[in-house]
């Protein structure tokens, strides 16, 4: 495990769990404001986000991390075939690592799609008083018909289509990247993937941002996450957004970003941090 060294703009790499994964700060450091911790979606990675990190921190006053997990972006390869539980395995072996080389004092965990499931999976598994909040965006905690069958549409596009070509943009290894995503995935035996358990232990906030056509997922699982959280969870449902509300709905999401953060803020500063 090694240390960020934290300057706005910064990039560089993380030695987490025996990988090197690539990051980027933005905004003030952990010493000097709570931190938003960035998850990405299964074929994304630093550089996928954009602007959104940059956006968010200016918009929100936190600092923001963002970090490519192993097998994605410029960090090391993965070993494939992934595991089945390979964003359990992120969430109890890797992530730990990684938030103790930001150490920050407090944040909130972002994640987006398989980054979502990464971070409820921590949130409900590991005792972390630093996390002080959730935002989930198009979540899964268990596998749809629908999302498997956009799966398989994924790797026809793969590998007849211009997705390998999209791809490559952004991971030096496009090919171990999508493998491991799809493979995993399209096993007979993830049909019975369901980490929807976690939600019962969830003891923080929970912004969680779903779009109507999304693809992936559909409104199942958000209605899991609110009839199972013993937390408050706040639910945005965006009409004319599909998988990635941030690239659909960039404004109506990062206001609802601005909303949750700043309420927790402004609620931790009155009542107090939890001990």
């Amino acid at each position: 495990m090694s240390k960020v060294d934290w300057s706005n703009g910064a990039k560089g790499f993380v030695v987490a769990a025996r990988k090197c994964l690539e990051y980027a700060c933005f905004g003030p450091d952990p010493s000097q404001a709570p931190t938003i911790v960035m998850l990405h979606e299964g074929l994304g990675c630093v550089a996928h986000w954009r602007d959104a990190p940059l956006q968010i921190s200016k918009a929100t006053g936190c600092g923001v991390f963002a970090f490519s997990r192993e097998g994605y972006g410029n960090s090391d390869d993965a070993l494939l075939p992934r595991p089945l539980d390979y964003m359990t395995q992120e969430a109890t072996a890797v992530l730990p690592a990684v938030l103790k080389a930001i150490d920050p004092q407090s944040c909130i965990l972002l994640g987006h799609s398989d980054g979502a499931t990464i971070a409820a999976i921590y949130a409900g598994s590991v005792i972390d008083h630093r996390v002080r909040g959730l935002i989930l965006m198009a979540p899964h905690f268990f596998t749809e018909p629908s999302g498997l069958a956009q799966i398989v549409l994924a790797k026809q596009a793969f590998e007849t289509g211009n997705l390998r070509v999209a791809l490559a943009k952004y991971h030096q290894n496009p090919d171990k990247c999508f493998k491991g995503w799809n493979d995993a995935w399209l096993d007979p035996k993830f049909v019975d993937w369901d980490v929807s358990e976690v939600i019962d232990y969830l003891r923080i906030p929970t912004l969680a941002i779903q779009g109507v056509a999304d693809e992936y997922g559909t409104l199942a699982q958000i209605n899991e996450l609110e009839n199972r959280s013993y937390a408050p969870v706040d639910v945005v449902v965006l009409p004319e957004c599909g998988h990635s509300p941030l690239r659909d709905a960039p404004e109506e999401t990062l206001a609802a970003i601005v909303r949750f953060s700043g309420r927790l803020w402004e609620m931790e500063a009155r009542h107090g941090a939890p001990a």
